[in-house]
């Protein structure tokens, strides 16, 4: 269980966010954001105005009213900034909690002549050797050469059980800034000072090389566009009221400007964008980008692997089922002989069996024995014997091709055997000795619980789900309908899950999976969105655009969620911020011009007491609905499984309906204070 995190939002964290507001009032970092910077704009003219009323020209209006529309342009503009400052504010307190870890520890370097000598961690370079004793802290990221031993990640992870690493494999990557709770290592640095794994999490997580999804790009344009049409609407409306003869204040225009564009959203934009990245770091995922974070909300197909995803992964040895004519002490005896040399929990499995079973060995016995690795071509590992014998475990059709390149016969009941152990979920091994097949191991995996409701949750979004597997047809169908996945991909190869990938994104579908080896690092490239697990291989996570940090296969499935969280929040509160402009518009326009027009009567449906009640009261709605909607930007619209069109009918009918009501009655009651107070 993760330890406990820092509290989200602390004083120094909102005190620090207040002041970076006025920071941000810097022109250079408004004009990143067009609706704000024309809001700015309009800031300083009325800062003006409350200066010289008649700076522009004569004027009906005393400084007074200008004055109140300068400071709720102003407060408009700081509220904007609190929320992306609040958002950043989060980031950079984690940021600060992780730099804890990497203080200037001592690496013990190994010379040339395999002497030691003790260095600063900051020297470390790409390539040096370094060794890391118990209690000690590994100086930087690298992989094991030698050794295994137990690493205590909870500075990174949070998880307080240690892992265990090895020189070779899969799981041979460390991360500098964790710490050795067991034994020793020999690690190679893999990083150069400021490229280190922790380093790029630091900058990630303060969001200092955030940069805009191309939906938050296409978003920004959109509010710009619709600035730029408010803005030629408000100039045509000059000659209108000239010709009307009717007065138009320029503070009246620029409080009209500022209320009818999107400044809402225009304001919590990146503040959304920044707490939607929060929010999976938050879950202990790191994200390379936003883009990573978006794009995992649009995924339509998911790749994953059975193995350790989909089951457990923790495949035992229950049964020795010898083939015809052999008899159980002799498929034991080989199987024990093929796993001796075998360090995978598979291999240690079945030498424990063959214990339980009454079969001894001694390492004496295979101390010449030549041990033949597994790997993804052959799909079979085992041992060559000091006498010439060959000892082979792997795929049943692994080991029938074997064995009749040797020239030997496969036993009828072979396929039974094999078809049996399938059908119940199991994984079948064939066992080999030269070219006679002795019989069958029987491999047992267990499917996650829970597992087979939420790929259901994930159908009902349109979401398809595909299993990978090395296993066998028959295994991969029994295992896939029990997980409950939409389609299984069998005796599956590195580059057949480039494939899939491949043939899903030929058909205009953003593919998602999960991996740590280095033979996955190719697919999660492909993959629009690939999880790579920390406890994974360099190659990997280089390869990948998410990390892990828990090393949880099935986390992909709730990162899913987040980013379906951040599309949502930013379409709700679009949808809501554009529906406000309705509410604005019948509480302004009627009052600017009904003096000059009695029949734009019908339209002041809220009957303001007053146009500068009208317009006061719109723009200080207009204002203070920013830092009303900062919690849902923070927190995110809460996302609920369903179809993409009845999603979108629940947030029209929430965000757009509502975004219209919620004005009409905020409106109303600051008409009705302001009115009272005798105000305007």
């Amino acid at each position: 269980m993760a330890v406990e995190r820092k509290k989200t939002l602390t004083k120094e964290i909102v005190n620090q966010a207040i002041a970076d507001s006025f920071k941000k009032l810097n022109p250079w970092v408004m004009i990143k954001n067009p609706v704000m910077f024309v809001v700015e704009v309009g800031t300083v003219i009325t800062f003006l105005l409350s200066l010289a009323p008649d700076l522009f020209g004569s004027t009906e209006v005393g400084r007074a009213y200008n004055i109140a529309v300068f400071l709720i342009l102003l407060f408009t503009l700081l509220f904007a900034n609190f929320a992306e400052a609040l958002a950043e504010g989060r980031g950079k307190a984690q940021a600060d909690s992780l730099r804890k870890t990497k203080s200037d520890t001592k690496a013990r370097l190994v010379q040339k002549d395999g002497s030691y000598k003790e260095v600063s961690s900051t020297t470390l370079r790409k390539g040096d050797i370094v060794r890391i004793e118990i209690g000690e802290i590994i100086p930087s990221d690298g992989e094991i050469i030698e050794g295994l031993a137990s690493i205590d990640e909870s500075a990174i992870t949070g998880e307080s059980a240690p892992v265990i690493k090895e020189a070779g494999g899969d799981f041979s990557s460390v991360t500098g800034g964790t710490r050795v709770a067991s034994d020793y290592i020999v690690v190679k640095v893999t990083t150069d000072p400021g490229e280190s794994f922790l380093d790029r999490m630091i900058a990630l997580v303060e969001g200092a090389k955030r940069q805009k999804t191309p939906n938050e790009i296409a978003l920004t344009t959109l509010l710009a566009v619709l600035t730029l049409i408010f803005l030629i609407v408000i100039m045509t409306m000059v000659p209108m009221a000239q010709y009307l003869n009717v007065k138009l204040e320029i503070s009246t225009l620029i409080a009209l400007l500022v209320c009818l564009i999107p400044t809402t959203i225009g304001g919590l934009l990146s503040a959304i964008g920044i707490a939607g990245m929060d929010r999976v770091t938050q879950f202990n995922v790191l994200a390379m980008s936003g883009k990573a974070v978006e794009a995992a909300g649009d995924i339509d197909t998911m790749i994953l692997d059975k193995t350790g995803t989909i089951t457990f992964g923790n495949r035992m040895a229950s049964e020795f089922v010898p083939v015809a004519g052999v008899i159980a002490k002799d498929i034991t005896f080989a199987a024990l002989q093929a796993s001796v040399k075998d360090e995978t929990p598979e291999g240690r499995s079945i030498v424990e069996l063959a214990n339980k079973l009454g079969e001894s060995w001694q390492t004496s016995a295979y101390e010449g024995a030549e041990v033949v690795e597994f790997t993804a071509e052959t799909r079979m590992s085992g041992l060559n014997l000091v006498g010439g014998s060959k000892v082979r475990k792997g795929a049943v059709d692994a080991i029938k091709k074997y064995v009749s390149a040797l020239g030997g016969k496969i036993p009828n009941d072979l396929e039974t055997i094999t078809n049996r152990i399938a059908k119940a979920g199991g994984t079948p091994l064939a066992v080999a000795i030269n070219e006679r097949i002795y019989g069958v191991i029987y491999l047992k995996d267990t499917v996650k619980p829970g597992l087979k409701e939420r790929f259901a949750e994930l159908r009902s979004m349109g979401i398809k789900t595909v299993m990978c597997t090395g296993d066998n047809p028959l295994t991969a169908a029994t295992i896939a309908l029990e997980a409950g996945v939409d389609e299984f991909i069998a005796e599956a190869k590195p580059e057949d899950k480039i494939a899939a990938i491949k043939k899903e994104q030929q058909e205009g579908k953003l593919v998602a999976m999960t991996g740590d080896g280095t033979n996955d690092a190719p697919a999660l490239a492909q993959a629009d969105v690939g999880l790579a697990m920390n406890s994974g291989t360099m190659a990997a996570k280089e390869a990948a655009n998410m990390i892990d940090l828990d090393s949880d296969p099935t986390k992909l499935l709730s990162v899913i969620s987040i980013g379906k969280q951040l599309l949502i929040t930013r379409g709700a509160l679009t949808t809501f911020s554009i529906a406000n402009d309705i509410a604005k518009y019948f509480a302004i326009i009627p009052a600017m011009f009904i003096l000059a027009m009695p029949q734009l009567q019908a339209l002041n449906i809220m009957n303001l007491a007053s146009p500068e009640s009208a317009i006061l009261s719109a723009l200080i709605f207009n204002a203070i609905i920013i830092p009303l909607l900062i919690p849902i930007a923070m927190k995110g619209v809460k996302y609920r499984a369903m179809s993409a069109d009845r999603l979108l009918s629940r947030n029209v009918l929430l965000y757009g309906i509502g975004g219209v009501i919620v004005p009409f009655i905020g409106i109303k009651v600051i008409d009705m204070i302001l009115h009272g107070l005798n105000i305007v």
